[in-house]
């Protein structure tokens, strides 16, 4: 390889496989009855078995098996009808046994694939294996000055890890494949995908080779990212240290590194273990798992509509343009939110216009969120139904009744708070018209930029109509009449 090549950035192709480890929705640990309830003090969820200790016998949590055989089917992988577990060596603080229960030679699903769509087009990534495993604890630095403490309340959570192909070339393919794999798992209600809270973590392995090479270079891992950014952000600084290396004749180590995603910056932790390194052998305590046909049969019928699926409905049924059924099947709560106000009456666009434009900007000056508001989806759904029954226009939907429900936390329904408080919408062409008159009165400016030619102030009249009928003015009446009378004084 040439230092020439090498320098040439056009000239490199980049090879990245991440592995996702993602926490399972159990409420006990995976060989034990303790708590994975998070956020608790300190080492609060321990017993003997999930701390190691002489004597103690692990038992499979069967909950967890039937959820990472869900995730394994909606990511297309072949199931083997014969699985065991192993013990994978080493030692760590965190990790209180000093082996880890995993999989190796034989997990249960394998030879899977995952479609992603980035810049319009679709690119299908193979999937290497899903398996099961126990969480480590965590280590507490900040809480111990001059020390470290070790929580080990997360010591066994389950969780699965989903291996890639090499199959990634860019990192934004990358971030693009774990949102991906994070929407499926939060569709499937397998994970609850925080990343914050660590329920959701990806290494990332990376290398890069000229593009006319068809072996892989060496590969560096960075390890334990737990936000999409810091996968894609990991990913760029690792490719150009790498490219630097090559560049400058030096040879890419295989090693495990560190991000900082506040600083940007990339370290090494230390060689990266083989397999060999962490003398895997057959967990003793552990029975293997055997799965028959009827057990994937019942788990292939708890898979509800996927995301890739909900997309082409929203799209196809509701007639909703591409980018809105985006924003609505990216947070399952908004699509469920969607659903459940077609299914009460609402038209669907009208419907997804509410969710995601008319209720966030009062929701998010109370920082909630449409489905913990209070306000049901058939309660939306009547309130849709009273703006197109005319009785209120939209803007007194949004500005008033829909905060007023939010207030009565959704005791009061939307019928009853546009009665109480006298919001029915001014659809009497005498009263508006009066309005009209008074407007155009009082604003001889704006009247004669429009006779001057100045169609544009249309709008702001009409906005001073809306505003001298307190908003709740029918604007399918005051514009038609509005307009008629300007075009009389302009002569046309």
């Amino acid at each position: 390889m040439s230092v020439a090549t090498a320098a040439d950035p056009s000239t490199w192709e980049t090879i990245i496989g991440l592995e996702v480890h993602a926490q399972l929705n159990t409420h006990t640990k995976l060989f034990c009855g303790c708590s994975t309830s998070f956020g608790d003090p300190p080492n609060t969820h321990t017993c003997p078995v999930c701390l190691g200790l002489p004597g103690s016998l692990p038992v499979m949590n069967g909950t967890a098996f039937e959820m990472a055989l869900k995730a394994a089917l909606a990511l297309n992988c072949r199931l083997a009808h014969f699985t065991k577990w192993d013990r994978k060596n080493y030692y760590y603080p965190d990790l209180p046994k000093n082996y880890q229960i995993s999989q190796y030679d034989l997990p249960f699903a394998t030879q899977g694939w995952l479609d992603i769509e980035l810049d319009g087009a679709t690119k299908r990534i193979g999937i290497t294996r899903v398996h099961l495993e126990e969480d480590a604890g965590k280590l507490l630095h900040e809480e111990h000055a001059g020390g470290s403490g070790v929580d080990l309340n997360r010591a066994g959570t389950p969780l699965i890890e989903i291996v890639s192909e090499p199959d990634l070339r860019t990192p934004a393919e990358a971030r693009a494949y774990m949102e991906a794999i994070a929407k499926v798992l939060e569709y499937l209600d397998v994970c609850d995908c925080n990343m914050q809270e660590g329920s959701l973590r990806c290494d990332a392995n990376v290398s890069i080779r000229p593009r006319e090479q068809a072996a892989f270079n060496t590969r560096r891992e960075i390890k334990n990212m737990n936000s999409f950014r810091f996968v894609e952000s990991a990913i760029i600084k690792e490719i150009e240290d790498q490219k630097r290396i090559y560049r400058e004749g030096g040879t890419v180590i295989q090693s495990t590194r560190l991000f900082n995603g506040q600083t940007g910056e990339l370290r090494t932790l230390r060689a990266k273990e083989e397999a060999s390194d962490y003398r895997y052998f057959p967990e003793p305590d552990l029975p293997p798992v055997t799965l028959s046909e009827a057990q994937i049969a019942r788990a292939r019928g708890t898979i509800t509509e996927l995301p890739e699926a909900r997309l082409a409905r929203f799209i196809e049924a509701y007639q909703l343009a591409p980018k809105d059924a985006q924003t609505l099947i990216d947070y399952r709560h908004l699509g469920d939110y969607l659903d459940a106000m077609v299914q009460a009456g609402a038209t669907p666009k009208a419907a997804a216009n509410w969710i995601i434009s008319d209720s966030q900007s009062v929701l998010n000056d109370r920082k909630l969120s449409i489905e913990s508001s209070g306000v049901t989806p058939v309660q939306c759904a009547e309130l849709l139904k009273l703006v197109d029954a005319g009785i209120i226009n939209r803007a007194t939907a949004k500005d008033k009744v829909f905060p007023a429900m939010l207030d009565a936390k959704g005791a009061k329904a939307a019928g009853v708070i546009v009665q109480e408080q006298g919001l029915a919408q001014v659809s009497d062409s005498g009263a508006i018209e009066l309005a009209i008159d008074g407007v155009l009165a009082g604003e001889a400016k704006l009247v004669a930029d429009y006779v001057n030619g100045k169609d544009a102030v249309v709008n702001a009249l009409f906005g001073r109509c809306m505003k001298a009928l307190k908003g709740q003015g029918n604007p399918q009446v005051i514009r038609p009449m509005l307009e008629q009378k300007l075009q009389k004084l302009r002569g046309s």
